[in-house]
């Protein structure tokens, strides 16, 4: 029984949402990856057929590399666990530093100008 008198169980569930489980729980209160960035587009693979439960990883990381014995994007991951992206990025970056995972960005798309070329045109307007 919880102080409020509601059993134990009810408490971590949600009518609407169901289990809720707060991201920094499963992030263990960190907020960045200890390696990468991660862009939405960014493609995840497994680097190997299954992962063993070690110490230091969570459902939530097995989950991830079970996943993506298929290539998926950072987003599309993110929507299978029903987790944010930020802690999609901080599980990815422990998966990456152990060598489960291979996560390949995007490139850079030829003929796309670079930042100065936009902050040109702004100050451009703004002296206008």
């Amino acid at each position: 029984m919880t102080a409020n008198g509601e059993p134990a169980e009810i408490q971590w569930v949600d009518d609407h949402a169901g289990p809720v489980v707060r991201p920094y729980a499963v992030t263990r209160g960190r907020a960045r990856p200890v390696t990468g960035t991660f862009d939405l587009i960014s493609l995840v693979s497994a680097t190997r057929g299954d992962a063993t439960p070690e110490a230091g990883l969570g459902p939530e990381h097995l989950a991830i590399v079970a996943l993506c014995q298929r290539i998926q994007s950072v987003a599309e991951v993110a929507a299978h666990l029903d987790l944010p992206v930020g802690t999609i990025r901080v599980l990815l970056g422990d998966l990456v530093a152990r060598d489960l995972v291979q996560v390949r960005e995007p490139r850079a798309t030829a003929g796309v100008p670079d930042d100065s070329v936009f902050e040109a045109v702004i100050n451009g307007l703004r002296a206008l």
